[in-house]
């Protein structure tokens, strides 16, 4: 198979399936935003931060961590912002 990438290890696994459910919870959390205007220019940010770092090398997983680690801060941030808006 041209192309194929090799298996990835459990724990590489396990980490890819946390960065995915961040990515998917950050959009959730994203439509429950009031303003349509932030909404976009929040979601275009996301993306063009994962997309950013979609190349990093899976043994890099310290480097994959703390980005992730990173990401759950923006995404308390995006949740206090969805309460605030709703109050």
């Amino acid at each position: 198979m041209a192309g194929a990438r090799p298996a990835l290890t459990l724990k590489q696994f396990m980490l890819r399936q946390e960065v995915l459910k961040l990515y998917r919870t950050l959009f959730r959390t994203l439509r429950q935003l009031p303003d349509k205007s932030q909404q976009k220019e929040t979601a275009a940010w996301v993306r063009e931060d994962f997309k950013a770092n979609k190349n990093i090398d899976v043994s890099q997983e310290d480097r994959i961590k703390a980005l992730v680690y990173q990401g759950q801060k923006m995404l308390n941030e995006v949740k206090n912002n969805v309460e605030f808006s709703k109050a």
